[in-house]
This record gives structure tokens, C-alpha cells and sequence, in this order.
């Protein structure tokens, strides 16, 4: 994959692929649509790290209910691990003319893309896929990500809990990370997980966070134009 202004790290969210009714055909049909006319017309590459979703937390659940006593964290971990897995091997199969045969799990090797898409899963317990996203923008050299998400924008404090929650456009990691804490719990559901913001922090990366549902407005986001959603950055 050549790596240049024209390659993404797009960080899929689960719940866009898996919510908790089930999987999202139709939106895999508009999204896969989406990038097959970004790479057509604009030249495109793009890095798809894949979420668990709600399959994650229905493996959580179950194993949970069925045990007696507490399931270790890791544990829950490698259940959601998996589940990226199957849901980017599907990813990945819906892109098979033109992604790489290979979903990338083991994030210390650097592997050769020649293929416009490559698709990437959980690797490791203690680290969300958006904290893949921004390992292979540290791998390859890339400086800003995309986060799909289920939300519309960051906002500084749970929209859900107080009403007088303002959204925010653009806001700095130090604040972010203020915001979001400093740990990581197996199923958490952030914009973005503390431990991906902390390297991405370290590394300067820029990270875009928006609803994923919304392709015309992360074609937006993509051309650099103003899109409804939060970038974080170091500045």
C-alpha cells in the first residue's frame, strides 16, 4: 500500500457493523459502496480496523451469566478480541476483489500492502481497536485517523446524564483525556479509549471522531472541509 495523503485509517466502530439488533446490511451495503467509489474516483487506500459491537458484550454477558464466580478482565478481553475478528473477516470478505487476503491481528509486524483496502481486527487484551487505528498510524506513518462512530460529536460531559451537555468541534488530547480517564474496562464505550488517546497523544496524531452512519459527511471529513463531528489533536 503506498502511504501518502490519499491513505486513511478509518476506525470502524462495532456497533456501525453489529448493533444490538443484529448485523447492519444495509449500512455494509452504503459503506461498501462508499469506498469502493472513494478508491474509483479519488485514488483512495484505506486501513479498516473493525469493532466488536454488541456481539462483544452479548459473548460477555453470556459467559458471565453461565460462570459462578467473576471472569477475569482478560478473559472478557479475548472474547471481545474475537469478536473484531469475525466481524473484520467479514469486512474483509464483503472487499475481497480488492483488499489484502490477510486480516491484520499482530500489530509488530509491518506487513507490504498492494491492495487499495486492508482490514484489521483486535490484537491484544488491554487495548481497544482504536487503539490499533492509531498503532497503524504509528506503523505507517500516517497522521490523523477517522473514528465512525454511533455519536454525532464529543461532548463535554454525558449527553445522556445532562442535559446541558455542549458538543465540541475541535478540542486538544490533554483535555480529552480529562475528560475520558486514564483506564480501559473490557466493553467500555467511549468516543475514544483512553489508552488509544494516550498514544495517540504521544505520537501526534490527529483523530477525527463522527457518526459513521453519515457518509456524506465523512466524505467531508476525508476532502478536509468542515464536517459535523470533533477533532482532537496536540494543538
Amino acid at each position: 500500500m503506498s502511504i501518502g495523503p490519499d491513505t486513511f485509517v478509518l476506525s470502524l466502530g462495532g456497533s456501525l457493523v453489529y448493533p444490538p439488533t443484529g448485523i447492519d446490511t444495509r449500512f455494509l451495503i452504503d459503506f461498501n459502496a462508499f469506498i469502493r467509489n472513494q478508491i474509483s474516483s479519488k485514488k483512495r487506500r484505506f486501513f479498516i480496523v473493525v469493532g466488536g459491537g454488541a456481539i462483544t458484550r452479548q459473548y460477555q454477558a453470556a459467559a458471565q451469566a453461565v460462570r459462578e464466580h467473576d471472569i477475569e478482565n482478560i478473559e472478557l478481553d479475548w472474547l471481545g478480541i474475537h469478536a473484531t475478528r469475525l466481524n473484520a473477516q467479514m469486512v474483509r470478505t464483503i472487499f475481497q476483489d480488492i483488499a489484502d487476503p490477510r486480516v491484520i491481528k499482530h500489530y509488530e509486524v509491518i506487513l507490504k500492502i498492494d491492495k487499495p483496502i486492508a482490514v484489521a481486527a483486535g490484537w491484544k487484551p488491554g487495548w481497544s481497536t482504536d487503539f490499533d487505528a492509531v498503532t497503524l498510524c504509528e506503523d505507517y506513518g500516517i497522521k490523523s485517523a477517522i473514528n465512525m462512530t454511533n455519536v454525532d460529536q464529543v461532548y463535554d460531559k454525558d449527553p445522556k446524564k445532562y442535559p446541558d451537555a455542549k458538543p465540541m468541534v475541535h478540542t486538544t488530547w490533554t483535555e480529552y483525556r480529562r475528560l475520558a480517564g486514564d483506564k480501559w474496562t473490557p466493553g467500555m464505550n467511549l468516543p475514544f479509549d483512553p489508552i488509544a488517546s494516550r498514544l495517540a497523544d504521544e505520537n501526534g496524531v490527529t483523530v477525527k471522531i463522527l457518526n459513521g452512519k453519515n457518509l456524506p459527511n465523512l466524505a467531508k471529513a476525508l476532502d478536509n472541509e468542515q464536517f459535523v463531528g470533533t477533532t482532537i489533536s496536540n494543538k
